[in-house]
């Protein structure tokens, strides 16, 4: 009985650290993708019920695990300088290991998304085709125009399979979905540079071109002038109340100022933070049309 218990125990001990790991690898994510990507995918689908909201998050978790677990063997080195919590710098899985698992879950996000459809399916394929590109193949140390659309690309990506998981019928969309997820890559093509704001003395470092270092004169402006445009352009597309529209528009203000008045890497990460704020905000407005709005 007590080998038993011991067995028992060590094997607790053993899923625990790496479940542990695998959410380490995601930590800095769960605000950035998958917090707003639930929040589209419930909102514009709409949510089947609240009991296929776990299928949505765990479909989005997976995925995103399999993108940061790509992102994370590339530059390990970058990572043990400034982001040492990480699994790989604070060695609770080696470099062959992580890369093993890397590509160990791309079959298993195919094999979960084909249990919700094959349209699901291609999701996760389009998925991994622009981690390849964003990561394997360095779209992200390119020009920031190619970074924004590899990133916008990839998030339409993860849109499209989470909206399918949250939906009544995983294999196809309505038109208010569709609409929802071309508007939020419009929104992530002109906005995810305020991300890169946080990162710019590494990215500086290692010779990456974000709009941050490129256009340093102008680049705070291009935080604010596009979050004022589509806050006003999606309280007439998802017919807002005065209101409703007013307290958006004055968040999108909020934000921007937020990032113009910023000098330091932690100012512009409660800018970030806020923006993020802003974004789920977005992405929610859909559920609002359809409450309120859809005849």
């Amino acid at each position: 009985m007590s080998v038993l218990l011991s067995w028992a125990k060590a094997a607790v001990s053993e899923t625990a650290y790496t479940a542990y790991t695998l959410f380490l690898f995601t930590k800095s994510d769960i605000k950035t993708t998958l917090i707003p990507i639930t929040f589209l995918a419930a909102a514009s689908a709409p949510l089947a019920s609240l009991s296929r909201l776990p299928h949505v998050i765990f479909w989005i978790w997976l995925h995103l695990l399999q993108f940061d677990v790509s992102n994370q063997t590339l530059d390990p080195e970058e990572d043990a300088m400034n982001k040492q919590d990480r699994p790989l710098p604070s060695r609770r899985i080696s470099l062959s290991q992580a890369i093993l698992l890397r590509w160990l879950l791309i079959p298993a996000c195919a094999l979960l998304s084909i249990c919700y459809s094959v349209e699901t399916l291609y999701s996760s394929f389009a998925l991994v085709l622009f981690t390849l590109i964003y990561n394997e193949w360095r779209a992200h140390s390119g020009h920031w125009l190619l970074r924004n659309t590899v990133n916008a690309a990839g998030f339409a990506s993860f849109e499209f399979g989470a909206t399918l998981t949250a939906a009544r019928d995983p294999s196809k969309l309505d038109g208010i979905a569709i609409l929802s997820i071309a508007i939020s890559a419009g929104i992530f093509l002109t906005t995810i540079h305020a991300q890169d704001f946080k990162d710019e003395e590494g990215d500086r470092a290692i010779g990456r071109r974000t709009i941050p270092i490129v256009l340093p004169t102008i680049a705070r402006y291009t935080v604010i002038v596009p979050l004022t445009i589509w806050s006003a352009g999606l309280s007439l597309v998802w017919k807002l109340g005065i209101i409703e529209t007013a307290a958006f528009i004055m968040l999108a203000l909020s934000v921007g100022a937020q990032y113009l008045a910023s000098s330091t890497v932690k100012a512009d990460q409660v800018s970030f933070y806020w923006y993020n704020v802003w974004l789920s905000t977005a992405h929610a407005l859909p559920g609002y049309y359809r409450l309120f709005r859809s005849a």
